[in-house]
């Protein structure tokens, strides 16, 4: 998905495998985003609970100019932590992008999966299967470093199960010298065979945090809804508990947030104090 960014880190598109016009309407539900307002940043995090899935669904907690971070719900019941980083420029064949200006892959868990994509922008993803729960809370973070002209981001997953964090992957790529700017959020139906549409996605994020190249903490608390080009209304957003959510398809209706609005939480929220900020990223 192609981020493009209006004043303020104000999101109004997404790119996505397929464009997203009212040729969707019937076919796929609407894709909706929380576009967080926050200054450049070295690291993002950011907590998920999916309330309702469906097959098809990719549900983005951590995303930025130059790529996104999540979890997906693909067939069959298998589920997977998704970290994909861009290439600069507009092809979508990864074969047309010469290898000085790619994707340079730094770090990679044993468990980890990892390539090349295309026809959405090219780039490289790396997929980690577990199997998430609906209901249950997960945490990510991104973290960014400028190395001459390119930067490395760096994504890591908390594994419940483990009690700990796992460095899921290390990506490099021409940037010239950006952080993590552009932070936002989405739930995104990319099954699109009609009966997709007719089931609902809902999914409460945060609380998020950017921690500025100086150190400091901010807590991301405003947030504007946003939507693609598929002119369907059954979606929603809005707050519960100091949380940001966003419901998509079947029977929902557009009666908290209006589309195109902004929301601010006030729940005073505490930084975690197990991040691994700081570790080598090898």
């Amino acid at each position: 998905m192609r981020l493009i960014v209006a004043g303020v880190l104000a999101l109004i598109l997404l790119r996505s495998p397929a464009s997203a016009d009212e040729k969707l309407k019937g076919i796929a539900c609407r894709s909706i985003h929380l576009g967080y307002p926050a200054e450049e940043g070295i690291s993002f995090y950011n907590e998920i609970t999916v309330r309702e899935s469906a097959e098809g669904t990719y549900f983005m907690v951590c995303g930025w100019g130059k790529g996104y971070f999540g979890i997906q719900e693909l067939g069959n019941k298998k589920k997977v932590v998704l970290f994909s980083v861009w290439d600069p420029g507009e092809q979508n064949d990864p074969r047309q992008v010469q290898d000085d200006v790619r994707v340079k892959l730094l770090h990679k868990d044993d468990a980890v999966r990892v390539g090349r994509f295309g026809n959405e922008g090219t780039g490289g993803q790396s997929f980690f299967d577990y199997d998430w729960k609906v209901g249950e809370t997960y945490r990510f973070l991104v973290t960014a470093r400028a190395e001459d002209q390119r930067s490395e981001y760096a994504g890591y997953f908390y594994v419940p199960e483990e009690k700990a964090w796992k460095h899921l992957v290390t990506f490099s790529t021409p940037t010239g010298g950006d952080l993590l700017r552009g932070h936002y959020s989405f739930v995104e139906d990319f099954r699109r065979n009609r009966v997709s549409a007719t089931q609902t996605r809902l999914a409460e994020f945060g609380p998020g945090w950017v921690q500025s190249p100086k150190g400091e903490w901010s807590p991301l608390k405003k947030a504007r809804f946003t939507g693609d080009g598929n002119p369907v209304m059954n979606v929603d957003a809005g707050l519960r508990e100091g949380r940001m959510f966003l419901a998509t398809g079947g029977e929902i209706s557009n009666t908290t947030i209006p589309l195109w609005k902004s929301m601010e939480q006030t729940t005073e929220f505490k930084l975690p104090t197990d991040l691994p900020i700081g570790e080598k990223k090898e």
